[in-house]
């Protein structure tokens, strides 16, 4: 397979074509232009495939949520998005939180079109997995009993998981308890919670020498932390996701309050430019979604979480156009870094891994169509949950192709 056009790096954008192996699904050779491309690419920009590195896909050997989503639905609103590669979370109704369950678990991923990571969860009595794989603690309310109710239950916890990769998710379940008989979501898990979480998460991962990740972060008063933690050597990279840039809490009315309810809540419109900034300047890491395919009737129920996975290749079009995130900057966020993340995990016929375009590295890609707008509707997404926040928006660009290991597949 052959794709010639505009490519973009972390570092750079240049003129050029690529070859991947049709039977490895590598790249093979990036060289100059010749005329000669399998996917038509005039107005678009080549990418290295997108990597979400935090979605929950729903699918587990109980069976009992699939309702929502499987890997199969999953991976098709992946490859719609222009994502290559996903990691899934732990907060299933049977946990992978031993090798055999994740084992288990992993079986399932085989019929998805995308590559799937999986974290492992940790709960209070849980103990580090025989192979190496990424993590994921809970520190506020989740799924059956991988959470936490107090501070010194999480740090004894941690503490067995010394040198591992760890994902937090940062609410303060002291704090959330205390404000638990506010009026609104919002004030139910106010900004200090997330703010005193992230102080603990910080702490835990410099004492107990984790590879620490902080995940949908969204509030801009923890962000100094971060940096400073950074700064000081501390191994930290932090996710914020779509919704957190795009809306705010001074977005919500009666009729949309429960569709755009999510943990971490929606924070203030100065919380939001401070992410959309934080994300341009490096401070944060990732867009990562948090792909919730709740059914409407869950959602209706109060239920917390929005789907992503199908706008997430349009939702960069936005950032360029409305916030002027560069090429090179996209690339940064969507691709390389998730692709780095998810390196030491990948068996070893990915090669190089994702998030690059060079030789040696996996052959999948994202072409962005910057002049072709995509109107979202409930008939356009591919989740199985069959709905989007983005209802009734417009991006100024969409996905033209997804390249999955050689294989295209155009969007119409």
């Amino acid at each position: 397979m052959r794709i010639e056009g505009t490519l973009v790096s972390a570092e750079k954008t240049w003129e050029g074509a690529v070859e991947i192996d049709d039977a490895t699904g590598l790249i093979t050779h990036v060289g100059e232009k010749t005329g000669q491309s399998d996917v038509e690419t005039t107005g678009c920009l080549i990418f290295p495939g997108f990597g979400d590195i935090h979605i929950h896909a729903r699918e587990d050997a109980s069976g009992k949520q699939m309702y929502k989503e499987d890997f199969t639905t999953a991976s098709a609103a992946a490859v719609h998005g222009g994502v290559v590669q996903v990691a899934d979370m732990p907060n299933n109704v049977i946990a992978p939180v031993n090798d055999a369950l994740y084992a288990e678990k992993e079986k399932l991923t085989a019929k998805s079109t995308v590559h799937v990571t999986l974290y492992a969860g940790i709960g209070p009595s849980t103990q580090p997995l025989e192979r190496h794989v990424p993590y994921k603690a809970f520190m506020g309310p989740s799924v059956g009993d991988l959470f936490f109710t107090s501070a010194e239950q999480l740090e004894q916890a941690i503490a067995r998981y010394r040198g591992k990769n760890v994902s937090f998710h940062c609410e303060d379940p002291v704090i959330m308890d205390a404000h638990s008989g506010e009026p609104t979501h919002e004030e139910r898990r106010p900004a200090k919670a997330e703010v005193s979480a992230t102080a603990l998460a910080l702490q835990l991962i410099e004492r107990y020498e984790l590879q620490g990740k902080l995940c949908h972060y969204s509030t801009r008063e923890g962000l100094p932390m971060i940096l400073a933690a950074k700064k000081r050597g501390v191994r930290v990279t932090a996710e914020v996701t779509p919704h957190h840039l795009f809306f705010d809490s001074s977005m919500l009315t009666d009729e949309n309050r429960l569709w755009l309810q999510m943990n971490p809540p929606l924070r203030s419109s100065e919380d939001r430019v401070a992410m959309i900034e934080a994300l341009r300047n490096g401070e944060i890491d990732y867009v990562a979604t948090d792909h919730a395919p709740h059914s409407h009737e869950e959602k209706l129920k109060g239920a917390s979480g929005v789907p992503h996975l199908d706008t997430l290749g349009a939702f960069a079009t936005w950032l360029m156009q409305e916030h002027g995130f560069t090429a090179e900057t996209v690339c940064r966020v969507f691709a390389t870094n998730p692709g780095h993340f998810v390196r030491e995990f990948l068996p070893a016929e990915l090669g190089e891994g994702f998030g690059v375009i060079a030789p040696g590295h996996v052959g999948s890609l994202t072409v962005l169509d910057l002049k072709t707008p995509y109107a979202v509707t409930r008939e356009s997404v591919k989740t199985k949950c069959a709905w989007s926040p983005f209802e009734g928006f417009t991006f100024p660009g969409s996905v033209r192709a997804t390249v999955v290991k050689g294989k295209v597949f155009r969007n119409a």
